[in-house]
């Protein structure tokens, strides 16, 4: 159970990261905030402790405001929520257990260490690399985005990071590593003009998409 919390508490360390670096769409600051909570309370239910009462955003319900029906309804779904999620890594790993493959503990989450060497494009520009996991069975991303922010001179543009490049995917659970598929995406954002030959000052800055590359292992 150590070893679980542990998980647990380095996914949300890397999480908040993520939330603090303002670098993150609307959207999916709102969807990680969602991640974050629900990690939260799983947590809590593991380690016995009481369930944050939550609305549909992931906000505490104030009991002040709240009426007492809507207090119990809400807490019944959270608990059903957690109670779900529980039960399907035990039916996971008691389907890997009859199938006779490498038996994954249900309690244990997994990591992906990424060491990223070098990036070679003809931009012209600075750019920003996000880099994620992705199913392409599914047509949708399994992880957080990782940023390599990448300078027109072909360097990084925080030079004291040269050579040392590295991420860690986290919170991967057993149902990830059975996956068919799983393809490490790069998604390319072009930082600058609103044309590569526009030296207009006013134009400076632009993030506009430029490339995709990927690769898949099974």
């Amino acid at each position: 159970q150590f070893r679980h919390v542990q998980q647990l508490t380095y996914s949300l360390i890397e999480w908040r990261s993520q939330i603090l670096s303002g670098t993150l769409p609307k959207d999916e600051l709102a969807e990680l905030k969602k991640k974050v909570t629900a990690k939260i309370d799983y947590g809590n239910r593991i380690l016995g402790l009481d369930l944050v009462v939550r609305d549909d955003n992931g906000n505490i319900l104030d009991p002040d405001e709240t009426s007492t029906i809507s207090l119990f309804k809400a807490h019944e779904t959270a608990s059903k929520r957690i109670d779900e999620r529980i039960q399907e890594e035990k039916s996971l790993q008691q389907s890997l257990d009859l199938r006779g493959q490498p038996i994954f503990n249900s309690t244990h989450t997994y990591s992906l260490y990424v060491n990223f060497k070098n990036f070679v494009c003809n931009i012209g520009e600075d750019a920003e690399l996000f880099m994620s996991l992705y199913d392409p069975d599914l047509s949708k991303f399994i992880s957080e985005n990782y940023l390599v922010r990448w300078g027109s001179n072909g360097m990084p543009k925080e030079i004291e990071k040269l050579n040392n490049l590295q991420a860690v995917f986290t919170d991967l659970s057993s149902s990830d590593l059975i996956r068919p598929k799983i393809s490490l995406v790069c998604q390319i954002v072009r930082v600058g003009h609103m044309e590569l030959k526009d030296g207009k000052k006013h134009t400076c800055g632009l993030r506009r998409p430029f490339g995709v590359a990927g690769g898949t292992g099974q």
